[in-house]
């Protein structure tokens, strides 16, 4: 059985600091990892889907992304950020979090710590026009 663990983009300076957060609040058998150094095969991700959105691996192997991905780490953070965790997982509030971290995941780069460097990559082209 594999330690739980949050994935992040390293490349990502808004990310990095998030992670440190994280790092402070999770207990000690969470790892929190850049996504460049991990394998994202193993348990059924992509690099693609990391790229994108902060994802939480949880014992189970079930990845979650996103918004879903912060409400999890919080829950296995334990105390009062369980109960923001559960909170997050109710349904209008899930809706509202799901379209606040799409948003702030498209301006990352602008968000404290962020460069051009957190920018998300651009969708693929598929030629259909």
């Amino acid at each position: 059985m594999q330690r739980p663990a949050l994935v992040y983009d390293g490349d990502c300076g808004f990310c990095t600091r998030s992670a440190a957060v994280a790092r402070r609040v999770l207990p000690a058998d969470c790892a929190v990892v850049p996504w460049q150094g991990a394998d994202l095969v193993s348990v059924g991700t992509t690099a693609e889907r990391a790229q994108q959105e902060v994802l939480w691996v949880p014992r189970s192997g079930d990845v979650v992304g996103g918004a879903r991905a912060v409400a999890a780490a919080l829950r296995a953070a334990g105390s009062g950020w369980a109960l923001l965790g559960r909170l997050l997982q109710l349904p209008l509030v899930r809706a509202l979090a799901d379209r606040v971290y799409r948003v702030g995941a498209a301006n990352r780069m602008r968000l404290p710590g962020g460069t051009a460097a957190c920018a998300l990559p651009p969708p693929p082209d598929d030629g259909a026009r």
